[in-house]
């Protein structure tokens, strides 16, 4: 999925502390639940543009922030945060809690519909997780479902998750996230992804929005659901139209003439620097969590287990030489202007435990670069040099300046003599299905936190089934996730994240690059663009 930076605040480790006893999330705090078209919608439909392209739409199918901009406007959450807010609260649960330790109960209100008027009941919500842990998609995010052991639905308003290990300090939090969307189970299969338009001409809906129209990547009109209940208000707007760009300086230029209201993923640095000064927009920032990082695949990388030359230590003292070259301060300051700031952890500045574990083993343990470091490592484990390394970046997905970002990591690559690079970019649509398919030996990713806890830049990663599909595995490490998750005693389980981001700084499954904020361009008449600690732009509460 998805990533970018650090200037967020506490961690939202509200549940933190429930351990085995029950905490009862009470109905649908801070929105106002919604009643769908009851709200006050009014004014012409809202213009939000974007480079940011979808997978899919079905939620089953995709771990990345394009497709979630879209999904979490249309399908319903059984929890969620409220706007400004890192509290886990009911969304379209009536209650959420802990009936023991393995147990998590949510009962959901009656009469529940579809946007199409299907019946939304516990069935739908037993159907949508089974229908994601069974297809398992490679760009999906099943694996944030590990602690899921069974649901069961006594009646149509109850469902019981019943987990794995007790005293799960993370599960209400993933609810929030990709695999917590629910969808109809009349309309999705039980075993494949669903097509979108399938989706769509079956008006599948139970968020905010029902979508109108669907045109892959160019265009989606979204239209207030008048059957949605959840934590949110209605749409105060009578629809949004979301248009996609190949260019950011075409969405540039978009906002600048008011073209479009809002602009939201992605700009380049210096569009959002020279639109800082422009008196007809507004620039909007919001907290951090994004990361931008480089994933090794354990297999193809050079010396990888399925490479003619295959030597662990070998593979190992190459990705560890590269991070001794990695000069992120040239980065930063050359190709994003300080938008983007160094990073030398796996869990960004401003959550519990977080610590600069790469700093001290790298480079010249102060950040910088060291090119007789990474020659001593690779001489010691008996690698040949110049190494030839395969680097592939997406030009589309991860904002404009990425193809320079990837340039300047190729020259401090191969200025050291030690690396000869193939740097090679492909579309984010292709580039989502290779990357899981063994085809990129080194390549770029970038994340957004799904739930606003450290955890999140650890399980999705680090867990042998984890959604990079790199073939990273490393019992000690899965020992200390699982542990972590379960652990009621803020303290140690803040020590065991910093343990466990020393463990894999020392392993290098990714190597973390930069951390930058939230940033989206409005018009001076639009209001309502929330930026919170979600990484969530909702559409329902802006308005013109």
């Amino acid at each position: 999925m998805s990533l970018h930076h650090s200037a967020r605040g506490r961690l939202g480790l509200a549940i933190g502390a429930l351990g085995a006893s029950a905490i009862l999330l009470a109905g649908c705090a801070g929105g106002g639940g919604g009643n769908g078209g009851d709200g006050d919608a009014s004014g012409e439909p809202i213009i939000v543009g974007t480079t940011d392209k979808v997978t899919t739409l079905d939620p089953a199918g995709s771990y990345d922030n394009g497709s979630l901009a879209v999904q979490t406007q249309v399908f319903p959450y059984l929890v969620n945060t409220d706007y400004n807010s890192t509290e886990v609260v009911p969304d379209l649960a009536e209650s959420a809690e802990f009936t023991s330790d393995t147990e998590y109960t949510v009962t959901l209100p009656e009469g529940l519909k579809w946007a199409n008027g299907n019946d939304l009941t516990s069935s739908d919500v037993k159907f949508s997780f089974e229908r994601n842990i069974a297809i398992a998609d490679p760009n999906g995010a099943s694996s944030l479902l590990y602690n899921l052991d069974s649901i069961e639905t006594p009646d149509e308003t109850t469902v019981v998750f019943k987990l794995k290990s007790p005293n799960d300090q993370v599960f209400p939090f993933i609810l929030t996230s990709f695999p917590g969307a629910i969808v109809d189970e009349e309309v999705f299969s039980a075993d494949s992804i669903t097509p979108d338009q399938d989706i769509v001409d079956a008006n599948a809906f139970g968020g905010p929005y029902s979508i109108t129209s669907w045109d892959f990547n160019k265009t989606v009109e979204f239209t207030p659901n008048e059957n949605y209940q959840g934590l949110l208000d209605a749409p105060v707007n009578e629809g949004v139209i979301l248009q996609y760009f190949a260019e950011s300086s075409n969405l540039k230029l978009a906002v600048q003439e008011g073209d479009v209201d809002v602009a939201y993923r992605s700009l380049s640095a210096t569009d959002v620097d020279d639109l800082s000064g422009n008196d007809n927009v507004q620039v909007i920032d919001g907290p951090g969590g994004e990361i931008r990082y480089i994933v090794f695949n354990f297999n193809t990388q050079p010396y990888g287990a399925t490479t003619p030359e295959a030597d662990p230590a070998k593979a190992l003292a190459v990705r560890q030489a590269i991070a001794d070259l990695i000069d992120r301060d040239e980065i930063s300051e050359q190709v994003y202007k300080g938008t983007y700031t160094p990073l030398y952890s796996y869990v960004p500045e401003g959550f519990a435990g977080a610590i600069e574990a790469l700093k001290p083993l790298y480079g010249d343990g102060n950040g910088g670069p060291d090119a007789e470091k990474a020659a001593a490592r690779l001489e010691e484990a008996g690698v040949e040099t110049p190494v030839a390394l395969s680097l592939q970046y997406s030009p589309d997905h991860y904002g404009p300046s990425s193809g320079d970002e990837y340039a300047m990591v190729k020259s401090q690559l191969e200025e050291s003599g030690l690396f000869t690079v193939d740097l090679k970019s492909t579309e984010w649509v292709q580039y989502s299905e290779d990357r899981t398919s063994d085809v990129y030996p080194a390549y770029q990713l970038g994340w957004f936190p799904d739930y606003s806890d450290a955890d999140n830049y650890l399980t999705p990663f680090f867990l042998t089934e984890n959604f990079l599909g790199n073939h990273f595995s490393d019992a000690q490490t899965e020992e200390l996730i699982l542990a972590q998750a379960v652990e009621t005693d803020p303290d140690t389980r803040t020590q065991m994240i910093e343990d466990i981001q020393s463990r894999v700084a020392e392993l290098l499954s990714t190597l973390p690059l930069l951390q930058g904020a939230q940033v989206a361009v409005a018009g001076t008449d639009v209001d309502g663009v929330i930026l919170d600690a979600s990484f969530k732009l909702r559409f329902a509460p802006i308005t013109r």
